[in-house]
């Protein structure tokens, strides 16, 4: 089987996580690795033995050895570094929000199109074990007519973290928020209107917010995401005939039915640490030539950015990069 040879721009927390993930996916090798300076990319070279380290990314795209490469840099960064690899004839897995609104992302797609080159963004719940049970028992819980879920943490106000600085894109939704929107999408599609409310903190990002997605069928979907409480980042899918409950659903490791008054518990635990389906998807349609995946085509990425879209313009909160 073809070894997929990756490279990876960032070396901060997330790009630790996916780096330790592909040690240990076979057929794979994490081949590159750049970032604004070559301390960082070297130290981060030893640590997970990397073939080659960069001090700048061009160099890291205009490697010939490199199939892919995975973007961990922070939200703002994600269409400059997306670009890059695109225009070097790079596939790329970009770290969610795959860009800061559904314009820049489209830009990216159309782009990518052109150059024939292979994209997706890294929502990796939609490709843990669990999430494929979810799907599954679907049908056993009759007509699903509401989602709940929410992604909400207690980050303490710290103006300088990355999640509260406006210029980095912060706030609970891009961040946070994503999730529990990107989950009840997979289970209910897109929907007809979309109503929200929020609270607005001192760095002028959003803090909490409460959204609301109604469906043709009259289905409702209601999602929360706060960075200053924490709560169960737990999710309902709610039918006719019963519900599935997922705990941690953006990390899924298990799930519950609950049909006919009986309980039935699903365990999934991850091979590694829950980044290597995502990996493995990207392998796998490289190796057979695609240039989307299936499972999270940039279609699903832009409709989300759309409802995120639309939602920040009813906040009236916009990016100084916008």
């Amino acid at each position: 089987m073809r070894v997929i040879n990756w490279g990876i721009i960032g070396t901060g927390t997330i790009a630790h996580k996916f780096a330790t993930a592909l040690s240990r996916v076979e057929n794979a090798k994490l081949y590159g690795v750049g970032s604004r300076t070559i301390e960082n990319a070297k130290a981060f070279q030893t640590e997970f033995n990397v073939t080659c380290a960069y001090g700048n990314y061009e160099e890291l795209a205009n490697d010939p050895y490199i199939d892919v490469v995975y973007i961990a840099t922070p939200h703002p960064f994600h269409k400059e570094n997306a670009i890059l690899c695109i225009n070097a004839g790079i596939a790329i897995l970009c770290e969610k929000p795959f860009t800061l609104n559904a314009k820049d992302a489209k830009e990216i797609y159309e782009l990518a199109q052109a150059k024939k080159v292979f994209i997706m963004e890294a929502m990796w719940t939609k490709f843990l074990p669990t999430t494929k049970k979810i799907h599954e028992l679907l049908p056993l819980i009759g007509e699903v007519r509401m989602v709940k879920a929410d992604f909400s943490i207690r980050l303490g106000f710290n103006p300088t973290s990355r999640l509260m600085d406006i210029n980095l894109g912060g706030g609970a939704l891009l961040d946070l928020g994503i999730y529990p929107l990107t989950f009840a999408t997979m289970v209910l599609g897109y929907p007809t209107s979309v109503e929200s409310l929020v609270h607005i903190g001192e760095t002028n990002v959003d803090e909490q917010s409460v959204i609301i997605m109604k469906y043709e069928l009259g289905e409702l979907a209601i999602v929360t995401s706060a960075s200053q409480v924490e709560a169960p980042h737990d999710a309902y899918i709610l039918g006719t005939n019963g519900k599935i409950h997922v705990p941690s659903f953006w990390n899924a490791q298990k799930a519950y039915l609950h049909v006919n008054g009986e309980i039935k518990e699903f365990n999934l635990p991850f091979t590694k640490n829950g980044y290597e389906y995502e990996i493995e998807e990207v392998n796998n349609c490289l190796r057979i030539g695609k240039l989307e995946s299936d499972i999270n085509p940039m279609t699903d990425t832009i409709k989300v950015l759309e409802i995120m879209d639309k939602v920040r313009s009813d906040w009236n909160l916009k990016y100084p990069m916008e």
